[in-house]
């Protein structure tokens, strides 16, 4: 079976929009699939990651055409403004520059979904020769960006093609769409594509229960469950650090501020001499102005260390070398659906993971679950505080570890046999 893959993030691209289907092609071939995959020739990553394309499979087809990207004529205004919002640091409403709240309106405005929507126009031609040419079963498109989605279905209508749409984020509910400054006219122009992509679809593929719920609320096109994972990473024997390091890994946006977990971190540097001479808070990936305020403004600067964005490789090093592991999301119904892929990867670590999201967050179910670690709400001060202590006696006795059950079924090579199937089913 050969299908086709619409992506606009592949290596060098880096961060998490790139793991998924790199992953998924490197593990196609296993159960009968020859993936063929379409990319833009000359994209503007926000991130790269050099490091990432040796896992490309030998002897893969890769389609490119060159795409026109806005991002780069807006670096007039502001290349740091126009780099921050392409990674999806947004600042709080109060802390926005005018050049920024700008960017913001025309990014919503008049690029709608989004900047790349400049690429579906000529993709939908060549493709469409291409199909004409060589036998595809079935197309997939990955979002976002979310235009990628209008090239399926527009080459679905022309070809007949079996079109699968697989949501790596939710579209109209993710969480910054309320920050693009939107009219009601384009709120509308969102909702509208998005309805048109669910409807027209032969099946849509999420990352989340939450989002499949909401699909399924929207369209009568089947909708399935495939989360994000982990992979045997080859990295070499880590040592554990000496000291009590929690750390986070990925990027943390403006909402991504729990003030109550730096305050219960502070507060024990404070009431326990053995746990501040031996703390660090290690961030490793970009951390935007709001919580880098926020944490210092808690008084923890002297135990902050800030390692910028590393390979991911050397992402995989930390997790399993870091005595805690930190996963924050934005404290927000619309996030309650996103189950980010450093959480299967911290998972493998045997690291133990220190959650802090939205009340019904699917990742407290994967934590439970998998019984990696434990799950806290904003508010709740008391607990996490009490939480960390009980991690810090274990670290003093050197029996800090998690005992995770059941994770086999996120492993990547799983997760692409059960895609496998949803392909070939559909």
């Amino acid at each position: 079976m050969k299908i086709l893959i619409i992506t606009y993030y592949w290596p060098p691209a880096g961060g998490p929009g790139v793991q998924r289907w790199l992953k998924f092609v490197k593990y196609f071939r296993d159960f009968g699939i020859e993936p063929v995959v379409y990319i833009p020739e000359n994209p503007t990553y926000p991130l790269e990651d050099t490091s990432l394309l040796s896992e490309i499979p030998t002897g893969i087809e890769i389609l490119k055409q060159p795409i026109f990207e806005p991002y780069r004529f807006a670096q007039v205004f502001s290349k740091q403004e126009t780099k921050t919002i392409s990674k999806g640091i947004i600042a709080g409403k109060e802390k926005q520059s005018f050049i920024q709240r700008l960017l913001l309106y025309i990014r919503g405005n008049f690029f709608i979904p989004d900047a790349r929507k400049f690429w579906v126009k000529p993709s939908i031609k060549y493709l469409t020769k291409y199909l004409s040419e060589n036998k595809i079963d079935a197309i997939i498109t990955t979002g976002p960006p979310h235009s990628v989605h209008l090239i399926g279905k527009e080459l679905k209508s022309h070809t007949g093609v079996k079109w699968l749409a697989d949501f790596r984020d939710p579209w109209t509910t993710i969480g910054y769409h309320n920050k693009l400054k939107l009219t009601k006219k384009s709120v509308y122009e969102h909702k509208r594509l998005e309805k048109e992509v669910l409807q027209t679809s032969d099946h849509i593929i999420v990352t989340s229960f939450t989002t499949q719920k909401e699909f399924q609320d929207l369209t009568d096109t089947s909708v399935s469950v495939v989360t994000n994972g982990y992979d045997r990473e080859s990295v070499s024997e880590t040592v554990l650090d000496t000291k009590f390091t929690i750390s986070h890994i990925g990027s943390l946006l403006s909402g991504r501020d729990p003030k109550l977990l730096w305050k219960a971190l502070y507060d024990l540097t404070q009431e326990n001499e053995a746990f501040s001479s031996v703390f660090q808070l290690q961030l490793v990936g970009a951390v935007s102005d709001d919580v880098l305020s926020s944490i210092q403004e808690a008084g923890l600067s002297d135990f902050l260390e800030l390692k910028g964005y590393v390979p991911h490789i050397d992402a995989i090093k930390i997790q399993r070398s870091s005595q805690v592991l930190l996963l924050i999301e934005i404290d927000s119904k619309d996030t309650r659906c996103i189950i980010p892929g450093k959480l299967f990867e911290y998972m493998v670590s045997r690291r133990p993971i220190i959650a802090v999201g939205p009340k019904k967050a699917d990742i407290s179910r994967i934590i439970k679950e998998t019984n990696s670690g434990v799950f806290f709400e904003y508010q709740e001060y008391e607990h996490i505080k009490t939480q960390i202590l009980e991690y810090f006696v274990q670290f003093q006795k050197g029996t800090l570890a998690s005992h995770v059950i059941g994770v086999g079924k996120y492993s990547r090579r799983e997760l692409t046999k059960v895609l496998t199937e949803i392909i070939k089913n559909s």
